[in-house]
């Protein structure tokens, strides 16, 4: 069902996050949009389920092709991206495949960033080449490296800002001058930002994905996709392949994330507040080597991000001093902080992707995409920031004896600097 946002267009982000998405018609005055767990639909007559299939009539019909908690769901993203309208998908993952099947066809090309999701790389090195897809992966904070990488076959520029986990930044309005200019379909996986601190649609992009287990759920207890289109040709297109291959989300699922994004905003505000002061302790702490939080100002994209992102987010990778076992030592001595992948929740999660969440993807690859075995990713949670810091502090000096790391500039990773703050 195409969005409407008549209601919703001219209010501000934290309104929309509160108010957007509801039912067409209220039953009885409820407040919170109601878990229509059905998986099918009574017509009012032959003539209405007819003029359903045929899509003269309006209405719902069987839950994989449409439901209003999930359609609820898909109105109150889109209108927080500033999009047409949304697709909800089971997984996030089941967003990224679907936009790739709905889109691409045998022959084609994509170029994407290289520190990209785990599964989203794999997909499309492992997956998609087996129906003649290609994929050249560059570091699109250098956006001079799209251009360069175009190919005559090239459909789709995909890109990952920002990136997860070296949290580089990509100039989205850059590479959205780059496809309007090569008339190619640009699509942006929005995860580590999200609509509340980052809106691609506005920059540029034909297409945004979001996995709704992370910032927009924020509790860690159920998963979910969202595809955002920016025009209507786009979301026909993707809806209808959506449908067939039966991505759909549980309408309990739906009505879960959509009570996860009313709090959203004060969770992200929360959250980022906290991950600023802790990456400016880690940058002076002596037993760590770099930090890269975009919110520093010598991350590398720093102008960038504060230019596009209305916030740093809660995202942060750092490097420990005696590399990936001290790393090691650090993961197995928190007690707060939970040792568990996945991000975006109210409770501060963290992991080494090397091992865990892009164990998938060959070495030499990790590194060119600045995934080295020391990286630490962090999820900075909403917990009291002296409670996450003193664990981190004590986790940390529990490293014994840390040898020097040969310093390793990279972009999106600062050395740590000299002098405490």
């Amino acid at each position: 069902m195409k969005t409407d946002f008549k209601k919703s267009s001219a209010l501000r982000k934290n309104t929309k996050a509160i108010h957007a998405g509801s039912v067409e018609h209220s039953i009885y005055g409820e407040i919170s949009v109601p878990i229509f767990q059905s998986s099918t639909f009574v017509f009012p007559s032959a003539a209405d389920g007819a003029a359903r299939f045929s899509g003269e009539q309006s209405g719902y019909i069987y839950t994989r092709l449409g439901n209003p908690t999930v359609n609820a769901l898909e109105e109150s993203i889109a209108a927080l991206e500033g999009g047409f309208a949304g697709i909800a998908t089971s997984t996030g993952m089941a967003a990224v495949g679907i936009v790739f099947l709905a889109l691409l066809n045998q022959g084609d090309h994509i170029v994407a960033t290289n520190c990209i999701y785990g599964a989203s790389r794999v997909m499309l090195e492992k997956e998609l080449t087996r129906f003649g897809v290609r994929s050249s992966f560059v570091d699109t904070s250098d956006f001079s490296g799209i251009e360069r990488a175009l190919l005559p076959e090239t459909r789709m520029i995909f890109v990952e800002s920002p990136m997860n986990p070296s949290m580089k930044i990509t100039d989205l309005r850059a590479v959205g001058r780059i496809a309007a200019k090569h008339k190619i379909l640009y699509t942006v996986d929005n995860t580590f930002a999200g609509p509340y601190l980052q809106r691609p649609i506005e920059m540029g992009a034909d297409i945004v994905i979001n996995s709704l287990t992370k910032f927009l759920n924020g509790h860690s207890d159920v998963i979910g996709g969202m595809i955002v289109t920016a025009g209507e040709e786009l979301y026909k297109k993707i809806r209808r392949v959506s449908q067939v291959f039966g991505t759909t989300m549980d309408p309990h699922q739906a009505w879960l994330i959509l009570r996860g994004v009313r709090t959203m905003p004060l969770r992200v505000e929360r959250a980022q507040e906290n991950a600023m002061k802790l990456a400016r302790f880690l940058e002076s702490h002596p037993k760590v080597s770099w930090v890269s939080y975009p919110g520093l100002a010598g991350h590398p994209q720093h102008r960038i991000a504060k230019k596009q992102m209305d916030g740093f987010g809660s995202m942060i990778s750092f490097g420990v001093a005696g590399g990936i076992e001290s790393g090691i030592t650090v993961m197995n001595n928190v007690r707060l902080i939970k040792l568990a992948v996945s991000l975006g929740g109210v409770e501060s999660l963290i992991e080494h992707p090397a091992s865990m969440t892009h164990a998938s993807i060959p070495r030499q690859q990790r590194e060119e995409a600045g995934i080295l075995d020391e990286l630490v990713r962090l999820s900075v949670g909403c917990e009291d920031y002296e409670d996450i810091r003193d664990d981190l502090n004590q986790a940390l000096n529990e490293i014994r004896e840390p040898k020097a790391l040969k310093p390793k500039p990279a972009d999106g990773r600062q050395n740590r600097r000299p002098t405490r703050r």
